[in-house]
């Protein structure tokens, strides 16, 4: 059982943080094309992720009452992936997210083929820069915790 729920914990880690991780920087993108529709879709799609990621967690309990190695939830590297995941998912749902709405919302108001203003446009740089900044330390801390899921110190 160990190694079922290891698979399915690392496959679902990779087909659901991964894109978790990975979306803002299409969202990014996005936002410097001006394509607010596609910003729009793309905080929906990260918000989705974000809470699907709730599964990879549940999956790694499952694996904790089969370790070979008496690993619990008590163990430091354990409890400590928990609490960085935690505070990854917060700024993914609280940061991200509402930052690649509010850009959506901003390139929304500018009509199709014209420029946006300066305030628009110095409005959408702060949304991207909080996107940036957010998914930057939610995604720094995501790589910790495969860090410590790999070493188990």
């Amino acid at each position: 059982m160990e190694t079922l729920f290891g698979t399915l914990h690392v496959v679902a880690a990779v087909f659901i943080v991964g894109p978790m991780a990975i979306l803002p920087m299409t969202g990014m993108r996005a936002i410097r094309a001006g394509q607010g529709r596609q910003v729009e879709a793309l905080a929906r799609t990260t918000f989705v992720f974000s809470l699907l990621s709730l599964l990879v967690v549940v999956l790694g309990f499952g694996i904790l009452p089969y370790s070979r190695y008496g690993t619990t939830v008590t163990t430091p590297w354990v409890l400590a992936s928990l609490i960085i995941y935690v505070v990854a998912l917060l700024l993914s749902l609280f940061g991200v997210v509402p930052a690649m709405r509010a850009a959506a919302e901003q390139l929304a108001a500018v009509p199709a083929g014209s420029m946006p203003g300066p305030d628009l446009a110095a409005a959408a740089r702060r949304a991207y820069g909080r996107v940036a900044m957010f998914s930057g330390l939610a995604s720094l801390l995501l790589v910790v915790i495969v860090v410590l899921m790999a070493w188990k110190p």
